[in-house]
């Protein structure tokens, strides 16, 4: 008998607090979505928290909502009575995802390259025409969707249209995209006939419409190649302006080699002109000062086939 009346005691000490701790209103509210629930508006707003109560403002914006305005959408929602600590309104802001140049850039290009427009080491400079200031769209993973882009290479031409998140009207926007590769350039000026290094390179846009036109090499094409000529520093690097490095330059003094099954004989010459790996190249024999065409072999060594006339000149 005595637990069971401080249980009933207990039970109305608890239900007694519970009907104290009403709902608070608060006096400032942040929201992301298109809807402010009780949740939002009230602390400790219990069962009713997810309940809509009225629509937020529009992204990016402050609304000031009169106590009575939001006394009726709480009577409606089911909620009787709460704590206003003597407010007259409350300020909703609803937070906003800014849609600027950069994201709808970087839409773009994401485009032109999941179509093959842009592959490695090219970049696309967009430069939108429509005037066009900073959106502020609903907060999401994904507050801007490009939903067509029409490109005409020929001009750079573009225009596109985008959905941007909690807008109901499609943006649509026009420009240009210049699209540009990275290629080498002469880091320095050097003379002709320098063999380059990577040291010698450094990467720079060029307009791909140019690049199409004379030529652009990679990087790995040109290490180990030597100048045509001498050539200055930031020159872009074409495939015509390096050659082959001469393995055997002219005046070099070299070992004329003539093999036949197990035998080989071997005189000195000196080259009369260069060459490179494999190439027929001019040799004096210095021993019969007689003139012969043999084949680069390595720096210092040719070859002289067994044709009569090369046989001749040993």
């Amino acid at each position: 008998m005595i637990l069971r009346s401080l249980f009933t005691a207990l039970a109305a000490t608890l239900l007694a607090g519970t009907a104290l701790a009403a709902p608070q209103l608060k006096s400032e509210v942040i929201v992301t979505a298109s809807v402010v629930t009780v949740g939002d508006m009230f602390e400790d707003a219990g069962l009713l928290a997810e309940q809509p109560l009225f629509r937020a403002p529009n992204p990016g914006t402050t609304g000031a909502v009169p106590l009575a305005a939001i006394t009726a959408a709480a009577n409606r929602a089911g909620l009787d009575s709460f704590d206003a600590d003597g407010l007259q309104s409350v300020s909703v802001m609803r937070r906003a995802s800014v849609v600027d140049e950069a994201v709808l850039t970087s839409l773009i290009t994401r485009d032109l390259a999941e179509r093959g427009i842009i592959s490695h080491g090219m970049a696309a400079q967009t430069v939108f025409t429509t005037p066009f200031a900073p959106i502020d769209a609903e907060v999401s993973d994904q507050p801007a969707t490009l939903l067509s882009l029409r490109y005409l290479p020929a001009s750079n031409a573009f225009t596109a249209r985008f959905a941007l998140a909690g807008i109901d009207t499609p943006l649509d926007l026009a420009g240009t995209i210049d699209l540009t590769i990275d290629a080498p350039h002469l880091a320095t000026s050097l003379p002709a006939g320098t063999v380059l290094t990577a040291a010698d390179m450094i990467m720079a846009p060029v307009p791909v419409k140019y690049a199409d036109t004379v030529g652009v090499a990679s990087p790995e094409q040109l290490i180990g190649m030597q100048l045509n000529r001498q050539s200055r520093e930031g020159m872009l690097l074409k495939p015509a302006d390096v050659s082959t490095p001469a393995l055997i330059a002219r005046n070099d003094l070299v070992t004329i080699y003539f093999r036949q099954g197990p035998m080989t004989l071997t005189v000195k010459g000196q080259a009369i002109t260069s060459a490179v790996t494999g190439a027929p190249v001019q040799v004096l024999n210095l021993m019969s000062k007689r003139v012969i065409t043999a084949k680069a072999l390595a720096a210092g060594a040719v070859e002289v086939s067994a044709d009569p006339l090369a046989l001749a000149g040993l």
